[in-house]
């Protein structure tokens, strides 16, 4: 992910990447779409869900209805989804400096970013704890 944003001269093109990484999301279940999926402290609407695969994994699954929180929720899926626990607690969120999203993302975007971590995390160390 950081070889991919380095390839990139300004932050314009990488908005416009993060975005287009957006579109590209698979569908999100409307039956998911509830309040209870619902990720808190995102200044857009954004539902995530995690799911336990037969060999351990997560899978998960994330939709917003904005354009470039969609991109983030893109780019966490590719680092974090179908891999297991374990994995997802080893992998430190150094990827976010390394881009550059601390800085050139908006407070709010911001926030909402690291409440998506969060819950990734702690999905994470709930089926770690199960299993």
């Amino acid at each position: 992910m950081i070889e991919e944003f380095a390839f990139f001269d300004d932050w314009m093109d990488r908005y416009r990447y993060i975005i287009d990484l957006g579109r590209k999301l698979p569908e999100f279940p409307a039956d998911k779409q509830t309040d209870a999926h619902k990720v808190r402290g995102c200044q857009s609407q954004v539902w995530f869900v995690a799911e336990p695969m037969e060999d351990g994994r997560l899978r998960f699954l994330a939709t917003s209805d904005a354009h470039i929180v969609s991109g983030l929720i893109a780019i966490l899926l590719r680092i974090y989804s179908e891999r297991t626990p374990e994995e997802i607690l080893e992998t430190k969120p150094d990827f976010i400096a390394a881009i550059g999203l601390d800085e050139h993302l908006s407070p709010t975007r911001n926030n909402g970013l690291h409440a998506m971590l969060t819950r990734i995390f702690a999905e994470a160390k709930a089926a770690a704890a199960a299993a």
